[in-house]
């Protein structure tokens, strides 16, 4: 394996971990609370919906273009 492809799972696993603490903090009662007055999640579980899907695009890209060289 290359670097590339080891840095390309790390980021997927990442992602994974990122994606279920947003998924974890849009489904606590404060959060629904926010979301039922604003129509939005907070800044800090958009942050991690961001990151995680930045995160896995990132890491499938080096997975798949990881091997040429």
């Amino acid at each position: 394996m290359q670097i590339n492809q080891i840095l390309g799972i790390i980021l997927l696993v990442a992602a994974a971990a990122l994606l279920y603490f947003g998924y974890a903090a849009s489904q606590s009662v404060g959060e629904q609370i926010h979301e039922t007055f604003t129509g939005r999640f907070t800044d800090s579980t958009t942050w991690y919906f961001v990151f995680g899907i930045a995160a896995a695009i990132g890491g499938v890209i080096l997975l798949i273009f990881g091997t040429r060289t």
